[in-house]
Formats: structure tokens, C-alpha cells, sequence
């Protein structure tokens, strides 16, 4: 950093190719030391050079040269001060994806079990794996067990009064007449699942918690978007980074590979198929999302019936309620306004 001194902190100009987390101590080195900088996507980088010259010469010396030239002939945008929340956003969202999907195996593996030996409790349970149903077989183990239980009261607290008396009962009476078999093997490995299934829970919650706490501190304006959880606003958010880098929403769709390909020939021209470049993570959840939109927003729901009046599949239509979320939510950000279903087109 000598050799940046006798220059104004204002007047520098510093890029680096993005490379994830290896080059996050370098950009909080630069942020605590009032630097801003610009990170490049590598392709960009590439083409670039692509465009200059055939001669394929990989040196740090020529890749420095050729960073310098990019710098030199874009619009200079340095990332924004919300690097250090988005990187722990990221980070705290990744690995939480990461257990969600390891606890998911062993819930599996807890329905194989479960339908062997008491196939009606899970859709009992809207064939969901409750906190509600984890508890009742970790305290009572088996069909048998369940049928003889007695209190409802822990039930109920667990269940924070959604389990009903009648249902109490309905499942004790359920329990009784179960086709199911179980045995000594079978009671073991639901024991075990359930336990690992607990333990994977007390490890997310916690950084649930931490998300949670995190986004509501940012006061992000997409949160007034009705069915838009604080869980999706952070994926959201931890991926596409400062929503304020991004010049229109059609960027923010091409990063998410959103856009539709343009097949051009003679005087003939139409859109495809998605490009489906970008992060695969990111349009997962926007897909996700907006299918919680449509259950909370008669607006949204409203633009989905249109386009399936329109002759287009679930599937397209889906695609379409996607892309006029990010656009609603690209327009909240840029102008810091709430959700307000009557400006909508």
C-alpha cells in the first residue's frame, strides 16, 4: 500500500477478478483502509481480451495489463459499503442450504421407516417432518406407544397449541388401527434419525436467527413484498449482492440467467429458451419465491392467470411472475419505496 500514498484515496481506482472467498481478506483489507474497488466477472475479463488480441499469453504480468485496460475503458463501480453483511449473508446462507440438504437424507431415511412401520402418522402430519412429530417419536418411539400416550399438555406447548385435543385423540385412535409393523431394528433406527434430524435442527436455527437479524438491520424494502420471508430476501440478497451495482433489472435477470435467449435470422426473429447462465443457486430460490408470491399477492396471482390465459404452461408462466418480481424488487431498492400493489402495471 505504500506506493498507492502519495495518491488521493479518491482518484484510485482498484479491480480484481471475483473469485469468491479467497479474495474476501483482500477486500476488507481495502474497505478498512478507505479504498474502493471494483471486482469483474473473470468471463468479462476474458472476452476482453478476446477482443484485443489472438495471442493467448497467461502471465500475472499480462493479466495485470489487461485488468488495467478493462479499468481503463468502463465506467468505474465500486462495490458498496453492504460488502461485509452480503459476504456474511452468503456465507451463513450457504452453509445453512448445506445442512438443510444433509438433514433431508435422514429425513428420508425417516419416512422409509415410518412407512413400514406406521404409514398413516406422516400424513397425519400433512406428510411433513414437524417439530410437533419429532417430538411425539422421540418421547412414545413407536405405534404402540402412541397409542397409549397420555400427555397432551407438552404436546400442545411444543406445538405451540396447534395440536388440538381432537387431533390428540384422533391420532391415538389412529395409532390403534395402524396396518404398520415395527420391531426392535426398526424402533433403533427411528430413534437414531430422529435424533439426527433434532441435532441438524438445533444447528439452523441458530443461524436462522442470525439472518434474521442481519436482514432486519439492512431494512431492505423487498420485505414489503407480501409472501417474501427474510430467509428468501438473504439468498436474494447474499447473491446478487448491492442491488444498486446493477444499471436495470434486465442485468439483475441475465445474472440470474432469467432472460430469454434472441435467435435472430434473416428478416425472422423470437425469443427462446432461458439462457440459465449465472448462479443455478439464485434462480432456484426466485422460482421458489415467487410461488410463495402467488399464494400472498393477488397481484402477482393475477399476472399468473394472465399468462396462462395466454395459452403458456405452469412452467412459463412461472418463469414470467419470476421476472416481474425482480423487476418489482429492483425498483423498491433503487428508489427506497415500500411494495405498493396499485403503481403496478
Amino acid at each position: 500500500m505504500d506506493q498507492l500514498k502519495p495518491y488521493n484515496k479518491q482518484d484510485v481506482r482498484i479491480a480484481f477478478e471475483a473469485t469468491g472467498h479467497y479474495s474476501l481478506n483482500l477486500e476488507l483489507f481495502l474497505t478498512n483502509q478507505d479504498y474502493s474497488f471494483m471486482k469483474v466477472n473473470p468471463l468479462v475479463v476474458h472476452q476482453f481480451l478476446k477482443a484485443r488480441s489472438l495471442r493467448r499469453t497467461k502471465t500475472d504480468k499480462a493479466d495485470s495489463f489487461t485488468m488495467a485496460s478493462y479499468l481503463m475503458s468502463i465506467q468505474y463501480k465500486p462495490n458498496s459499503y453492504l460488502l461485509y453483511n452480503i459476504y456474511s449473508l452468503k456465507s451463513l446462507c450457504r452453509s445453512r442450504e448445506l445442512l438443510i440438504k444433509e438433514r433431508g437424507k435422514f429425513e428420508v431415511l425417516l419416512t422409509n421407516e415410518l412407512d413400514e412401520s406406521f404409514p398413516e402418522l406422516k400424513p397425519f402430519f400433512n406428510n411433513m417432518i414437524s417439530t410437533t412429530l419429532l417430538f411425539i417419536l422421540d418421547k412414545y418411539k413407536n405405534v404402540e406407544h402412541i397409542s397409549l400416550m397420555k400427555d397432551y399438555d407438552s404436546i400442545r406447548c411444543i406445538s405451540h397449541g396447534k395440536f388440538t385435543y381432537a387431533k390428540f385423540a384422533q391420532l391415538k385412535e389412529l395409532s390403534k388401527n395402524s396396518v404398520g409393523h415395527h420391531d426392535k431394528n426398526t424402533d433403533l433406527l427411528i430413534s437414531t434419525y430422529v435424533s439426527i434430524i433434532n441435532s441438524f435442527n438445533k444447528k439452523i436455527d441458530p443461524i436462522n436467527k442470525q439472518i434474521s437479524t442481519i436482514i432486519k438491520d439492512l431494512n431492505l424494502r423487498m420485505l414489503t413484498i407480501p409472501g417474501l420471508g427474510e430467509i428468501s430476501v438473504a439468498i436474494i440478497l447474499s447473491e446478487y449482492g448491492d442491488i444498486s451495482n446493477f444499471s436495470s433489472p434486465n442485468k439483475m435477470l441475465a445474472f440470474a440467467g432469467l432472460e430469454p435467449s434472441i435467435i435472430q435470422s434473416g428478416t425472422l426473429e423470437h425469443n427462446g429458451k432461458m439462457v440459465k447462465h449465472g448462479s443455478g443457486h439464485l434462480r432456484y430460490v426466485i422460482m421458489n419465491t415467487a410461488m410463495s408470491v402467488l399464494r400472498y399477492s393477488p397481484t402477482f396471482y393475477d399476472y399468473y392467470l394472465k399468462k396462462r390465459s395466454e395459452g403458456k404452461c405452469h412452467r412459463v408462466a412461472l418463469s414470467h411472475v419470476c421476472k416481474k418480481l425482480i423487476r418489482v424488487i429492483y425498483t423498491l431498492e433503487k428508489n427506497n419505496i415500500d411494495f405498493d400493489p396499485s403503481l403496478l402495471k
